[in-house]
C-alpha cells in the first residue's frame, strides 16, 4: 500500500494536534499561580499518557465501532488493542482521533487549578474519556444518535460539527463547570484574587495552540478547495476574536491586555472549530468578533454566580463553543444551492439542528460528569487539604517548584513560597 499525500497530511495534522496539548500546558501553566504552575503542566501531560493508552485499548472502538445502546456508543471490544488494524492505513486516522480525545480532557484542567489532587485527576481522565468523550464522539462522528443516521439527527436534522464544537469544546466547558461546583472555590477567592504568574509563557502557549489548530481543523479536509477554506477561516476567526476581546477590554477596563489578546485568539479558534468548513471567510470574521467579545464578557459571570473557574475554561470554551456551534445555523454556506444558514436563505432547519445538538451535549455531559466527579470526591477525594492548597499543589502533589532561586527557595508573590519558607516545605521539595 503506497503512502498518499492525504495520508501524509493526516499524519502531519495529528502531530500538530498532539503539539497543542503541550501548548495548552504552557498556556495554562503561565496563567496559573507560581505555586501551581508545574501541577497545571502535569495535568495536561499526564492526559497524553492516560488517553493514549485508553484509545489503543478500547477508546477508538467506543467512538467508531458498530454501536449499541440505541446509537449512544460504539462497541469497546470491537477494536480492543487495535490489533485488527495492523498492516492497514487505518492507524493514521486512528492516531489523529486520539489527539482530539487527549486535548479535550486536558482543557478541563484549567478550571480546577490550585486545588485538585493529582491522583484524583489521573482517575478522572480515563473514566471521563471512556464514559463521556467516546460516546459523544460516536454519537456525532461515528454514525450514532446525533448523526444523519441517528434518531435525533433524523428527527431534527444533522448538526454540522466539523472538528469538535460539541464533542470537544462544549463538552469540555460543561465538564469544567460541573467540576468547579463539585470542588468548590479556593480559599480567599474573589475578584482580583488570581493573577497569571508568567504572561510570556501564556503567549507562547497561545502561539502553539494557534499553530496546531491548523491541523486540528484542517486534518479532515476532503479536497484542496476545502483545505484552503479551512486554513483561511482558521486564520480569520481568531484574528477577529482577538480584536473583539481587546475592544471589550478597552471599553470596559480602559486598556487591552496580553492575557486578553491570547484568550481572544483561543476563543476565536474554539468558535471556528465546528464551522471551519461551512463558513465563508467573511462569515468567519463575523463569527470571530462575536466569539471574542462574547467570551470576554462571559468570563466575568463567574463572579456574579460565584463559581471559581480558575483559568476561564467555561467563559472561553463553553461560551465560544456555543457561539460557534449555534452560529453555523445563521452563517453556514449553502451546499450546491441547497440548505445553508438563516442568513443565506436556508430557513431554520440548520439552526434547529445546531441548537438541539448543543443542548443534548450539555445535558449529556453535565449528568455523567457530575456522577463521575461525585464518585471520586466521595471515595478517594478530589480536592487537596486547606494546608496543601495554601502551601501550593506543586509541593504537595509533586514535591517540586517551578522556580528555584538558590537558597531563597521560591517566589513570594501572591502569597506563595518566599525567602522565609519553612524547613519542612524545603525538605519536601527535595524528596
Amino acid at each position: 500500500m503506497e503512502l498518499t499525500a492525504t495520508d501524509v497530511w493526516v499524519m502531519a495534522s495529528a502531530a500538530l494536534v498532539l503539539l497543542m496539548t503541550p501548548g495548552l500546558a504552557f498556556f495554562y501553566g503561565g496563567m496559573a499561580r507560581a505555586k501551581a504552575a508545574l501541577n497545571m503542566v502535569m495535568m495536561s501531560f499526564v492526559s497524553i499518557g492516560l488517553v493514549g493508552v485508553v484509545w489503543v485499548l478500547w477508546g477508538y472502538g467506543m467512538s467508531s465501532a458498530p454501536g449499541f445502546l440505541g446509537g449512544i456508543v460504539g462497541n469497546p471490544a470491537a477494536d480492543f488493542g487495535l490489533s485488527g488494524h495492523v498492516g492497514t492505513g487505518d492507524l493514521i486516522g486512528i492516531g489523529f482521533g486520539a489527539t482530539f480525545a487527549i486535548i479535550t480532557v486536558a482543557l478541563i484542567s484549567g478550571a480546577v487549578a490550585d486545588r485538585t489532587r493529582f491522583s484524583a485527576w489521573t482517575v478522572f481522565v480515563p473514566v471521563w474519556v471512556t464514559l463521556v468523550y467516546c460516546p459523544l464522539a460516536y454519537m456525532v462522528w461515528g454514525g450514532g444518535l446525533l448523526s444523519a443516521d441517528g434518531a435525533i439527527g433524523r428527527t431534527f436534522g444533522e448538526a454540522i460539527d466539523f472538528a469538535g464544537g460539541t464533542v470537544v469544546h462544549i463538552n469540555a466547558g460543561v465538564a469544567a463547570l460541573v467540576l468547579v461546583y463539585v470542588l468548590g472555590r479556593r480559599a480567599g477567592w474573589s475578584k482580583g484574587f488570581h493573577r497569571p504568574h508568567n504572561v510570556p509563557l501564556v503567549m507562547i502557549g497561545a502561539a502553539l495552540l494557534w499553530f496546531g489548530w491548523f491541523g486540528f481543523n484542517g486534518g479532515a479536509a476532503g479536497s484542496v478547495e476545502e483545505a484552503g477554506l479551512i486554513w483561511v477561516n482558521t486564520l480569520a476567526a481568531p484574528a477577529a476574536a482577538m480584536l473583539g476581546w481587546m475592544l471589550v477590554e478597552r471599553i470596559r477596563d480602559g486598556r487591552p491586555t496580553s492575557i486578553g489578546a491570547a484568550s481572544g485568539v483561543v476563543a476565536g479558534l474554539v468558535a471556528i472549530t465546528p464551522a471551519c468548513a461551512a463558513l465563508s471567510p467573511l462569515g468567519s470574521l463575523a463569527l470571530g468578533v462575536v466569539a471574542g467579545a462574547g467570551a470576554a464578557l462571559a468570563v466575568g459571570l463567574k463572579y456574579r454566580f460565584g463559581y471559581d473557574d480558575a483559568l476561564d475554561v467555561v467563559g472561553v470554551h463553553l461560551v465560544a463553543g456555543l457561539i460557534g456551534t449555534v452560529g453555523i445555523g445563521f452563517l453556514a454556506l449553502p451546499v450546491d444551492g441547497q440548505g445553508g444558514g438563516l442568513f443565506y436563505g436556508g430557513g431554520f432547519d440548520q439552526l434547529v439542528a445546531q441548537v438541539v445538538a448543543a443542548v443534548f451535549t450539555m445535558a449529556f455531559t453535565a449528568v455523567l460528569t457530575l456522577l463521575i466527579a461525585l464518585a471520586i470526591a466521595r471515595t478517594i477525594g478530589f480536592r487537596v487539604s486547606e494546608e496543601d492548597e495554601e502551601r501550593g499543589v506543586d509541593l504537595s502533589e509533586h514535591a517540586e517548584l517551578a522556580y528555584e532561586f538558590g537558597a531563597l527557595g521560591g517566589l513570594a508573590a501572591d502569597g506563595e513560597r518566599g525567602p522565609t519558607a519553612d524547613a519542612e516545605a524545603r525538605e519536601g521539595a527535595s524528596v
